[in-house]
């Protein structure tokens, strides 16, 4: 176990963030909270003006702020980016978490797996043959990862992942409690009047510095791999099928579905539950607004909505236009 959260000088936070602080040296900070709920030795922030009211009444010891933020408030911090600049904070000072520390002898371990340094596995866990695990690699309680597979340095798995035979995963990811990864794609041929299971034998590639919520499924590539892009964040509950190729630093909200063979670019953003058909193209820098259906190819730039969906503006005429059908309709009467 870890130690519980630190008391830090006010002096350390400023200096790690690169702020501008005018106030006195001497204050402590015990913690991180909003301006509405921070106490007496804890940290707040500032980056959406619609919280901008509650610098005057808000407890915090401290306030990460913007540069142009007016007034000479002393427990001011003035950075470039406070969103940024507290998700760094935290990082640094505060994100404490319970995690295996060695190797647990409840966990079940291959003899011919390659174990890297300072790795760690949790109780009931398995790590099967010709697995390998990068330096500093952690692995929870009742984690499956199957013969091949190869997990790089500083990545973090939660309890109850199951990762199937020969799936790559890259360096510093973190996938969160009951994701499954590299199970058999939908694929299936029809013969007969039956369904005939066509063997799914490609693999997944997940790069670096992506990270994967709670109860999401990768499934592997009939043939070839299934590929998730450096840096992409991939919230709970998403679905991407076979074959799919995820580009770089996309945002894939909660429950996203991706049908098979699917091309995203880079810096794609999809909001929550919206779905996508097979084969498509969808150019980077895209953005999906919520419970879209995407069943044709998208350009690079292009932002989308609706069912089915279209461009933002083809969208918003289209709601103008029945909103005025809808009020004659309602004068009519």
């Amino acid at each position: 176990m870890r130690a519980r959260m630190p008391a830090v000088p006010i002096s350390e936070i400023v200096a790690y963030a690169g702020g501008r602080y005018d106030g006195p040296a001497d204050r402590i900070i015990e913690g991180v909270a909003s301006l509405a709920e921070a106490g007496e030795r804890q940290l707040a922030f500032l980056s959406n003006p619609k919280y901008a009211p509650q610098l005057a009444s808000t407890r915090a010891a401290a306030i990460l702020v913007s540069e142009q933020t007016t007034g000479d408030d002393d427990r001011f911090i003035r950075v470039v980016d406070p969103y940024f600049a507290i998700a760094q904070i935290l990082t640094k000072f505060f994100a404490f978490r319970s995690v295996p520390v060695g190797i647990s002898p409840r966990a079940s371990i291959a003899s011919n797996a390659k174990m890297g340094n300072g790795v760690s596995v949790g109780p009931f866990s398995t790590i099967s043959e010709d697995v390998i695990l990068g330096d500093n690699v952690i692995v929870f309680q009742n984690v499956s990862i199957e013969s091949g597979s190869v997990i790089g340095d500083d990545t973090i798995i939660y309890p109850q992942v199951s990762i199937y035979e020969r799936s790559i995963i890259g360096r510093r990811c973190i996938i969160h409690s009951g994701t499954v990864i590299g199970a058999d794609g939908y694929g299936f041929a029809m013969h007969g009047g039956r369904h005939h299971k066509i063997p799914q034998v490609g693999i997944v590639r997940i790069g670096d510095d992506v990270e994967i919520g709670a109860g999401c499924t990768i499934d592997r590539a009939a043939l070839g791999e299934t590929s998730i892009g450096d840096g992409t964040k991939i919230d709970d509950q998403v679905m991407i099928a076979h074959n799919v190729k995820v580009g770089k630093h996309c945002l894939l909200v909660a429950q996203v579905g991706i049908a098979g063979s699917t091309e995203l670019g880079d810096y794609v953003v999809v909001a929550g539950q919206s779905g996508f058909s097979g084969h498509l193209t969808i150019g980077s820098r895209v953005q999906v607004a919520a419970k879209s259906a995407v069943l044709g190819d998208v350009g690079e730039g292009e932002k989308v909505m609706g069912i089915p969906a279209v461009p933002f503006r083809e969208f918003a005429r289209r709601e103008a236009m029945m909103r005025r059908l809808a009020r004659r309709n309602t004068e009519k009467k």
